[in-house]
């Protein structure tokens, strides 16, 4: 499929409701009222026109973007979100007749946002108990030291199964105290790249760990 550029929608104050379902997610999107409505542009979107992505962009932007605001608290996740959100909408299951896009787009964006909430939070989780191996006592018996210094070995035995990007990436943050916005910068690399490495590389150290010391 050709690549659809899609803009940062735009403000949305007054537009989201606390709870998506509680707005008027069939209400009409466009004055036209020979506009194609949103199932046209689905069922062309899925025979390949692209530039029906974009119109449906344009309609929905911004509530997918209001919702991903609320609930991820970040203006770039939620931009990062919404992007995500429309580039996959052709692969995903909506099928017109089970109700409307417009609340089909905000029970997937909710979703979706509470999904990467939790993986943040698990993100978090593992860089503290990193944080924490790393930090040496002011004193050790040998037995402390010996068990601390294979800890860190276990540590670099797992990162060196990570891709070369996540490796970079998380030695540049939590062995350097780089921050995303610097990574970016000192790799070139889009921050939602930086952070999607950084989530993702996480997840995979965490669980390569918990099989090595079984918690």
């Amino acid at each position: 499929m050709t690549a659809v550029e899609l803009r940062p929608p735009a403000a949305t104050t007054g537009l989201v409701s606390e709870h998506p379902m509680d707005m008027d997610f069939d209400r009409l999107t466009s004055a036209d009222a020979g506009a194609p409505t949103d199932t046209d542009l689905w069922l062309a979107l899925k025979t390949g026109q692209t530039d029906a992505l974009g119109s449906l962009y344009d309609r929905h932007g911004g509530l997918v973007y209001g919702i991903a605001l609320k609930v991820l608290g970040h203006t770039q996740e939620a931009e990062d979100l919404t992007q995500d959100i429309f580039v996959k909408l052709p692969s995903t299951a909506y099928a017109p007749q089970r109700g409307s896009l417009r609340t089909f787009l905000a029970i997937l964006t909710r979703s979706r946002a509470i999904d990467r909430l939790r993986s943040r939070q698990v993100a978090r989780a593992a860089v503290e108990r990193l944080q924490s191996i790393h930090t040496v006592p002011a004193a050790q018996t040998p037995e402390q030291a010996l068990a601390q210094a294979e800890r860190a070995q276990d540590i670099q035995t797992a990162l060196a199964q990570l891709s070369e990007s996540q490796q970079k990436i998380l030695r540049l943050a939590y062995y350097e105290g780089l921050s995303q916005v610097t990574i970016a910068e000192q790799l070139d690399t889009p921050l939602g790249t930086v952070k999607t490495h950084s989530r993702r590389g996480l997840l995979r150290l965490r669980q390569l760990l918990q099989e090595r010391w079984g918690n």
